[in-house]
Parts: C-alpha cells; sequence; structure tokens
C-alpha cells in the first residue's frame, strides 16, 4: 500500500474510528483507483501525489465507467466513489489537491439499475390470479387491472374517489406528487373489472357514505400498504419464480408495454406524472436492452 493511502487509511482507523471491514474495502478500491490511473495519460511512472493531484472529475467518470463496464453492480460503484470522495476531501484539506473532483460526480447517475418490470404475458397470469366469485376477489381484480392500466402509483390509487372515476368516457382523475392533477386512461378490461367491483362494493362499505374508490373488508378506504399487499399476494401465487413485484413493478410494466408498442415518451411521461422527462427516459434504456437481448439471441452474426 503506497504512502497517501496508507495515511488516510490510518486517519479513519484512528479519528474516523472507521470498521476494519470499510477499511479494507476502501484500501482495495484505492489501490485499484491508482492503478487505474498509472495506466493512464498521466505519464508511465509518475509520483503519487503528481497522479492525485492531476485527477478531475472527467477522470473519475471515466474511471467507473471502466468498472460499470464490467457489469459492476451499482451499490459496488456507489461504495467506490464513497471512498473517492471521503479520499479527495482528505487530500485537499492537507492540500495535496486543489479540489475534490469526486465531489463533482454525481452518484445517482452510475449504474442506475433498470426498474423491474413483467412481460405481457407474466402481467396476464397475475391479472387472472383474484378470484372474481368473491366480492374481495372482484375488487382485487379492480385494483390490479386499474393499476396495469393507468400505471397510477400505490398512494394515487388509495387516495382515489367514487367522484373520480368515469367508466364511460374510461377516464380517471388523478393526484400525483404535489397534488398535481393529471388524467389516467382506462383500458376495457380495467372499466369491465371495475363494473364489477361496484356492482357488489356495498357489500363491503354497507350503509356508510364512503368516498374511497377502493375499501377494505371491513369498509374503510384501502391503503397505499394493502394495495402493495394485494400485489403481492397474488403476484407470490402467480408468479412464484419472481420475487419483489409490487404496485410499481406493475407501473413500470404499463410504461414499458406502451413504449414497446410505440407509444411516444411525450405521452408515456403524461400518463405516468413524470414532471421531468428524464425521469421517463429510463424505460427507453429498458426497451433498447430488451431489443439488444432478442437481436443477440434471434441474430446469426450478433
Amino acid at each position: 500500500m503506497t504512502g497517501i493511502v496508507t495515511e488516510f487509511l490510518r486517519y479513519l482507523e484512528g479519528d474516523r474510528n472507521v470498521s476494519p471491514h470499510t477499511l479494507r474495502a476502501y484500501a482495495n478500491d484505492l489501490s485499484q483507483f491508482l492503478t487505474f490511473l498509472g495506466a493512464g495519460e498521466l505519464g508511465t511512472s509518475p509520483s503519487e501525489a503528481s497522479l492525485l493531484e492531476n485527477v478531475s472529475r472527467h477522470t473519475i467518470r471515466e474511471y467507473l465507467a471502466t468498472l460499470q463496464n464490467r457489469a459492476m453492480s451499482s451499490r459496488t460503484l456507489a461504495r467506490k466513489l464513497a471512498a473517492l470522495r471521503s479520499f479527495f476531501k482528505h487530500l485537499h484539506a492537507r492540500g495535496i489537491c486543489k479540489t475534490n473532483p469526486a465531489k463533482m460526480v454525481s452518484a445517482r447517475k452510475l449504474g442506475q439499475p433498470l426498474p423491474h418490470f413483467l412481460s405481457v404475458e407474466e402481467v396476464g397470469q397475475l391479472l387472472e390470479a383474484p378470484d372474481t366469485a368473491t366480492v374481495l376477489g372482484k375488487r382485487d381484480r379492480a385494483v390490479l387491472e386499474t393499476v396495469y392500466s393507468t400505471g397510477v402509483r400505490a398512494g394515487e390509487l388509495a387516495a382515489l374517489q367514487l367522484k373520480h372515476v368515469d367508466l364511460i368516457s374510461g377516464v380517471i382523475k388523478v393526484f400525483g406528487k404535489g397534488r398535481k392533477e393529471r388524467m389516467a386512461l382506462l383500458g376495457s378490461p380495467a372499466v369491465a373489472a371495475l363494473r364489477d367491483y361496484l356492482a357488489v362494493r356495498s357489500e363491503l362499505v354497507g350503509g356508510n357514505n364512503v368516498a374511497a374508490l377502493f375499501v377494505n373488508h371491513r369498509g374503510g378506504p384501502l391503503t397505499s400498504r394493502s394495495i402493495q399487499r394485494i400485489v403481492h399476494r397474488y403476484a407470490s401465487a402467480a408468479l412464484p419464480t419472481r420475487r419483489g413485484v409490487s404496485p410499481h413493478t406493475l407501473r413500470h410494466s404499463f410504461a414499458t408495454h406502451m413504449l414497446d408498442r410505440g407509444a411516444d415518451l411525450r405521452s408515456v411521461q403524461e400518463l405516468l406524472g413524470h414532471a421531468s422527462l428524464t425521469s421517463t427516459q429510463i424505460y427507453t434504456h429498458l426497451t433498447t436492452e430488451r431489443l439488444k437481448k432478442v437481436y443477440r439471441t434471434a441474430h446469426p452474426h450478433a
């Protein structure tokens, strides 16, 4: 281990009381980074201090990009960036570096995991899981169909009231983040499921005047947590090999399937209620990766 890194690790151990596990991880991370610098264009055998004082945020981004190309996980990349931030903060305080170049690199954009989504066939299996011979089964089918048909968040669905639903026009009024209002579209299966549920909803609410569209077995409004449990329960039964299926998985599936079938990005942005197109663009990466997989599997010269 080189001198500057050793001094930094001693500082972490003595002054910051960092755990032995973290020290080992940081030691490996920094050693790997210095190896990368030595193989770069900063000279064949420059001094360690010279290497470090010439590091810029572009150098760090290039280094992290090489790691990302090795299919390194986003968690590992974030830890390596944290090690560099702490290291260069220390070097800046000692006057070895004029700035902390790692501070200017965004961890959020590193190896951002693509959202999980279900195939069309898997969604079909999930939607068919509730037993619609029962009142709660009719409600649960309507919950699942509405989430997939509209791409709404669990909290948005929980806040949905009877007055916000227009089954004739096939639209619902949704209040998203910051109480921003938008219209979401219901497909014909969702409309049919909602009609079936509304025909028996009174058996749940009794004589009470409940504004919420979806209610629990006691007649009270369904919460976001309850909606998550509904999705998880049916996913566990219908898709036992799938882990972590949630309302957000259905939201991701909605967006992915829309784009797969030719919807434009702006329209999907509006339907999802994203304030910025940047939030929606993650789904273009999803569809691109799917197309690449198909290409690699099917093309003779892929």
